[in-house]
């Protein structure tokens, strides 16, 4: 290739031949004849090599430094993943402490784990979402909102499954059937009834599965609301089953930034 390039550049400069002609016969556009030419000038025939196109700096990258302290606290702790390395490093104090993200691909380029395959999307895939706005709520206790004095937080999250608008974001720090309500009561007043909702099994939601079977304040609210909070309020409208799907609140954890079970061995924990 260099020896190419360098009969390129000689038909240019020793044979006085037009960059226009040189480019049309080496099949190459006229820019890049220009750019041995000044390769040539400047470095001689070694500027005529090929060149890595590697960035000179990338701002992204993990530093050498820290790449290593992650990779001996994984050979510490095999088990950790991505997730846990990156909240590891943070705790530790680590100036711009990288991500999840670049984590898993420093964990790759190392070898310590096999990278994940790309999960298409089945054609029997498809999305839980109704036709109108104010067909049906999704309420979830979404936990894991970490304080700055230490603590942790719990949030009442709400979002209509349709427009996918946040209908309640409440923190509190227990889980409480009245502050459940009382958040539940204000997303009623302040956007309107919803035709059902839909939330897990918890005891602040639902008493229909205690046994025996009894009315919790949430039941209530909906009930005196006619709301539909029934067990026929979790099919979707194709008539299936949304109690069957394994996460039926995926769409406020989603929203509301909660990891979902990830393989630890793939190092995503």
């Amino acid at each position: 290739m260099t020896e190419q390039r360098y009969k390129a550049v000689l038909a240019v400069i020793a044979e006085g031949g037009t960059v226009t002609q040189v480019a049309r016969d080496w099949d190459v556009a006229r820019q890049t004849v220009h750019v041995w030419l000044e390769r040539y000038e400047a470095d001689g025939l070694e500027g005529l090599a090929n060149r890595s196109h590697r960035p000179a700096h990338c701002p992204h990258q993990i530093p050498a430094a820290v790449e290593a302290q992650l990779l001996e606290m994984r050979r510490a702790k095999p088990f950790w993943g991505a997730r846990r390395l990156a909240l590891e490093l943070a705790r530790k104090g680590v100036q711009a402490a990288p991500s999840k993200s670049a984590v898993y691909r420093s964990l790759v380029r190392a070898g310590v784990i096999d990278p994940l395959q790309r999960q298409r999307r089945r054609e029997s895939w498809k999305r839980w979402e109704r036709a109108a706005p104010m067909e049906l709520w999704q309420f979830d206790v979404v936990h894991g909102f970490l304080l700055a004095d230490g603590t942790s937080a719990k949030a009442l999250t709400g979002i209509d499954e349709h427009s996918r608008f946040c209908v309640s974001a409440r923190l509190m720090t227990r889980e409480r059937t009245q502050t459940v309500c009382d958040g539940f009561s204000s997303a009623l007043k302040a956007y309107g009834l919803p035709a059902q909702v839909l939330t897990d099994n918890g005891k602040v939601f639902t008493g229909r599965f205690a046994q025996p079977p009894v009315e919790v304040l949430f039941d209530r609210i909906c009930r005196e609301n006619g709301v539909d909070s029934s067990p026929n309020a979790l099919a979707d409208h194709n008539g299936e089953d949304r109690a069957l799907s394994p996460h039926p609140q995926g769409g406020v954890q989603h929203q509301a930034g909660v990891p979902q079970p990830e393989d630890r061995t793939a190092g995503t924990e």
